[in-house]
């Protein structure tokens, strides 16, 4: 796993003094990219050993939240499209993480379950989640931070 100061060092401009870029660092979208791109790369590092993306961990930790969730509400609640929820639960079903059973009250529907590596593999996450939450908001005060999920709540609402 890459240090503090590698991960840092790999997300911020050049030092060799010409690191002027313009116009562009007036554009917010540029920023949120380059924010985006610093966390991605913190987070893969962060998930290297569990073998796991984003979505997946955020699958497994929603599913683990509501039991019996149907596919359909888990699609909506992670603002996904249907194919792309399918070929998560797919992969996640594939490696014994969950498994997919029949709605009590909609036979149509498909709950989703987590297995007991499922559940365990979610509590190895949560930790690591945890570890690249300190990493990112040791960045701000607690204010700040609380401030900064507002703001970008506006952008994804």
């Amino acid at each position: 796993m890459k240090t503090r100061k590698e991960v840092l060092a790999a997300t911020t401009l050049p030092a060799d003094g010409d690191d002027d870029i313009g116009e562009i660092n007036e554009i917010v979208g540029f920023h949120i990219r380059l924010a985006y791109g610093a966390v991605y790369r913190h987070f893969t590092e962060t998930f290297s050993d569990l073998d796991l993306t984003q979505k997946q961990v955020s699958v497994l930790w929603l599913i683990g939240d509501h039991p019996d969730i149907a596919q359909t509400d888990l699609a909506r609640r992670m603002r996904m499209d249907r194919a792309t929820t399918m070929a998560i639960v797919n992969r996640l079903q594939d490696r014994g993480l969950l498994v997919r059973g029949k709605s009590a009250s909609d036979g149509r529907k498909q709950t989703l379950n987590l297995t007991a590596a499922g559940q365990s593999i979610l509590v190895t996450a949560k930790d690591a989640i945890r570890a690249h939450e300190e990493w990112l908001k040791a960045r701000f005060t607690p204010a700040e931070v609380a401030t900064l999920i507002e703001y970008l709540t506006r952008i994804h609402q």
